[in-house]
């Protein structure tokens, strides 16, 4: 018998910051083809857990530090869900991975605008793990919005974590909104073609870098909720 007591604090000694158990039947809401049974069709439980983002490069005026160590953190995850997927493996259950991050097939051109395969951040809320926030971002009671999101997909029912019903957004507050350059939130989604062209610059050595986190850095509730 599966113990999700046991495998929840197996996974954070493999270095998960949070961890949380959502059943599929859960996910009635997602887009056809992006149901996790859509990606593992023995799928039971989605396991959503992520890694603490370092909140000290939000104090740079350079773009390098928040893009450079937001990277890192993203391949933490990665490498934290292959432990994962390794851990059941060895014991015989059937799962699969979600990259935290890219890739993904969806991509619409003409808007800019890709889906992953999985959402994580409605992952994340549907195991527990926090609420949605106007600007779109998952928000941890403890960490705020500084986390980044990983899951894997198993063929074993895990009773899931409740579903958290605090306040992810501060009444009435629209920072995030009102201060971003190309008004590319509504408060419900994002317009990922105008967020892209502001937010994703390439310096002329070719670097990638994240120049805009306005909607995470001046959220109130950024490193926490008070």
């Amino acid at each position: 018998m599966i113990d999700p007591l046991t495998i929840n604090e197996n996974i954070k000694e493999l270095g998960a910051d949070l961890c949380g158990f959502a059943p599929v039947d859960r996910f009635t809401k997602a887009p056809s083809g992006f149901h996790p049974q859509d990606i593992y069709k023995e799928c039971k439980t989605v396991i959503a857990f992520a890694r603490i983002i370092p909140r000290s490069p939000l104090s740079a005026t350079s773009y390098v530090p928040y893009s450079h160590f937001n990277t890192i953190v993203i391949n933490q995850v990665d490498a934290l869900t292959l432990k994962i997927v390794r851990m059941f493996e060895e014991i015989d259950i059937g799962c699969v991975p979600i990259p935290s991050d890219d890739p993904y097939e969806h991509w619409e051109p003409e808007r800019a605008y890709g889906r992953a395969i999985l959402s994580l951040r409605h992952a994340g809320y549907l195991a527990g793990l926090g609420v949605l926030g106007k600007n779109t971002l998952l928000i941890n009671e403890k960490y705020g919005n500084m986390i980044q999101l990983g899951a894997v997909l198993v063929n074993v029912n895990l009773d899931g974590d409740n579903i958290i019903d605090y306040e992810g957004c501060i009444t009435d507050c629209q920072i995030c909104l009102d201060s971003c350059p190309q008004g590319a939130l509504d408060g419900i989604t994002v317009n990922q073609k105008a967020c892209r062209q502001h937010s994703i610059y390439k310096t002329e050595k070719g670097y990638t870098l994240k120049r805009c986190n306005l909607c995470r850095k001046l959220c109130p509730n950024a490193l926490g909720i008070n």
